[in-house]
């Protein structure tokens, strides 16, 4: 990983850009950007960006955006809060702009390969990483290697159904204010403070998720879990909750060795859209 690579996140209003080289962001820049422009008024400010954070060292470039992609050919689709970027050929549009290898992925894919190789899950071969913020995403690492699925759709359990709706919908942010009427923000304040509701909803929070981690367990059998997004803050009041929850799992060998954490990389939108260049030179999985 002496490699200098650029790490490129984009997500809604926010375009963060940051050189990469062993395991350390040495430069950064974080803008905001007009996320109702025009496709091409949007790849603009990114490559401005990039202009501004490259030099003679970068080898490589890796983004990571919210929405389904075509990893082989690198065109995003749909991409979520940019509107005018319904079908958008990232990858080729860079390689012609900059000479670089391109490699692009959703962002949770990002955040799994990021944690996989410098955060939480470094040394697992098999693993998830669990976004739980404005939407529930997952990216699995199986073998040492990020595992996009036919149609970057691995790790989508999110829109699994659950209850009344789908997972996603009672695990996002979104759902404590449209439950309780008060946002996931006050919740995580009253619950530092011992509130006995705020605890309790994040009781039932980790309930909840606890079942999304069976099944999870019953797909892909990881090692590892590490959650991230914002919701991950709430951790240590949701983590016995979603334990109580996990421990009826019926393959109890599953559970012995089993670890679920929360990410303490902070960076990590960037580390991980890095770490898609340094997967991509490892493109067989390991035996």
């Amino acid at each position: 990983m002496e490699e200098s690579i650029l790490g490129i996140s984009l997500s809604g209003k926010t375009l963060i850009a940051g050189k990469v080289k062993n395991g350390k962001i040495e430069k950064s820049i974080t803008k905001k950007i007009n996320n109702k422009g025009s496709e091409e008024l949007i790849i603009s400010e990114v490559i401005n960006i990039i202009n501004e954070v490259k030099d003679d060292e970068v080898q490589g470039i890796g983004i990571g955006v919210p929405s389904l992609v075509d990893v082989e050919k690198g065109i995003v689709y749909n991409v979520v809060n940019i509107p005018s970027w319904r079908e958008v050929h990232i990858k080729e549009i860079l390689e012609s702009q900059f000479g670089y290898k391109v490699y692009v992925n959703n962002d949770a894919n990002c955040f799994a390969i990021g944690e996989s190789y410098f955060g939480k899950t470094k040394g697992y071969e098999n693993s998830v990483g669990l976004i739980l913020a404005a939407g529930v995403g997952a990216g699995i690492i199986f073998k040492g290697h990020l595992y996009s699925g036919t149609h970057c759709g691995a790790g989508e359990f999110g829109e699994i159904p659950y209850k009344d709706h789908n997972y996603e919908f009672y695990l996002n942010d979104a759902y404590f204010e449209y439950k309780y009427g008060v946002a996931a923000t006050t919740f995580l304040n009253r619950a530092k403070r011992k509130d006995k509701i705020a605890l309790a909803i994040f009781e039932q929070y980790g309930t909840d998720l606890g079942n999304l981690i069976k099944t999870i367990l019953f797909s892909v059998d990881p090692e590892i879990i590490v959650i991230g997004g914002y919701l991950s803050q709430a951790f240590p009041y949701f983590e016995k909750a979603m334990w109580d929850k996990i421990n009826t799992f019926p393959y109890k060998h599953a559970l012995a060795k089993l670890k679920i954490v929360a990410t303490e990389q902070q960076d990590i939108a960037v580390l991980g859209a890095a770490a898609l260049y340094y997967d991509a030179q490892n493109k067989s999985l390991k035996k």
